[in-house]
């Protein structure tokens, strides 16, 4: 049997308020070519279906629109919920999903929830752990020691009949961790995940008895300490720190004797996340523009700040999210203590010396003027500073 692991929809998400809808009908219809192409037999879903607890309407409906494609190409559905869904909204009407071949786990019951399925010679175990923490575990384990993630998902497991004769696979949206060696994080995920810091870490080892582990919550595709436990990452990029990632989908095969194979199929998307580096210049020189519609972010390299960047950036690139600048004066700035600069000085020392480190210049009275009265508006300075 063969399925598709999937991880961190994100449906309805933004990039510096750009509307990714039409990216994301677009990758969704990449995936469903890929399913249909390679005659799946099921897709994983591991959690953040949605980017938000409270989805939009177009997120919603986009959802609508992917599992209806798989039902009618008859392909089984098998989803988690992650941490940026409610509980609740995904798993309202999964009764009747399961009736159309679409097996929907977002609330944990104190159960390890499984769908079982034969193919010839081949028994497959499906199980489904939601997006789980340690409090939830203990309130249907309490006579069991549960301090941390790992402690709730050793429960879980524990406490679960596998038939380890049978093919077992897992999906699961936790944050998943090697002997000494964290999964590289990349994108939103990232900031929220490393100042959890220990207690939300699950050692990969507690899902021995599992052939396949599909899992959700970190956007680069991985392995964490054996090949058959994975984070399929996101289908697209969705924090500029991912520019430079190669998106997919992982193409499993299940059968009796063997291991399971894997095969990572790549996805193009529509807009494309791209990081350039140069002068304005140069990089808005006719034989350099390249994909006007991507997602451009810019390090401009020019010495002096240029006014209305963005406005003459988007003129060319018109889904441009971001420009910064790398030049001797941002170095420099770069090696500065800024605690010591603000030792004993006053508001107009301070701004004429990040005046001078920016741009190599004294300020004039009138920028001077601007910046104390967006200070006294911002409550920063009183009247008399």
């Amino acid at each position: 049997m063969k399925f598709l692991h999937l991880g961190d929809l994100h449906l309805g998400k933004t990039l510096f308020d750009f509307d990714l809808n039409e990216d994301q009908r677009y990758i969704l219809d990449q995936i469903l070519c890929i399913a249909e192409k390679e005659s799946v037999d099921g897709v994983l879903i591991a959690g953040d279906v949605y980017d938000k607890s409270v989805p939009s309407e177009a997120a919603t409906k986009l959802l609508d629109y992917f599992l209806i494609e798989l039902t009618k190409r008859e392909i089984k559905v098998f989803m988690v919920s992650g941490n940026h869904d409610s509980d609740e909204r995904l798993n309202y009407g999964s009764t009747l999903f399961a009736s159309n071949q679409i097996f929907i786990s977002a609330v944990f019951d104190g159960m390890l929830h499984r769908q079982s399925f034969a193919e010839e010679d081949t028994k497959i175990n499906i199980y489904m752990l939601p997006f789980v923490k340690a409090s939830q575990v203990r309130h249907y384990f309490p006579d069991e020691k549960i301090e941390s993630y790992d402690d709730a998902v050793q429960t879980i497991i524990r406490n679960t009949d596998i038939n380890k004769s049978n093919k077992n696979i897992l999906v699961a949206h936790q944050f998943v961790s090697g002997k000494g060696e964290d999964p590289a994080l990349a994108g939103s995920e990232s900031v929220g995940t490393q100042s959890v810091g220990l207690v939300e870490k699950i050692g990969y080892d507690c899902f021995d008895d599992f052939d396949y582990v599909a899992l959700g919550h970190i956007h680069s595709p991985q392995k964490v300490g054996r090949e058959e436990i994975r984070y399929a990452g996101s289908p697209l990029k969705y924090s500029l720190s991912e520019a430079n990632n190669e998106k997919s989908v992982s193409l499993i095969t299940v059968s009796a004797e063997e291991r399971v194979k894997i095969e990572l199929v790549p996805l193009k998307p529509m807009r494309n996340v791209r990081h350039i580096t140069g002068t304005l210049k140069e990089l808005l020189d006719k034989k350099n523009v390249k994909a006007p519609e991507d997602f451009i972010y810019a390090t401009l390299t020019d010495e002096d700040i240029i006014n209305d960047a963005m406005g003459i950036f988007q003129q060319v690139y018109p889904n441009t999210v971001r420009i910064d600048y790398d030049n001797s004066h941002t170095r420099e700035i770069e090696q500065v203590d800024i605690s010591k600069i603000a030792e004993n000085k006053s508001f107009p020392e301070l701004i004429g010396d990040f005046y001078r480190l920016m741009y190599g210049c004294e300020i004039t009275e009138e920028e001077m003027d601007v910046m104390r009265t967006a200070a006294r508006e911002a409550g920063v300075i009183n009247e008399a500073g």
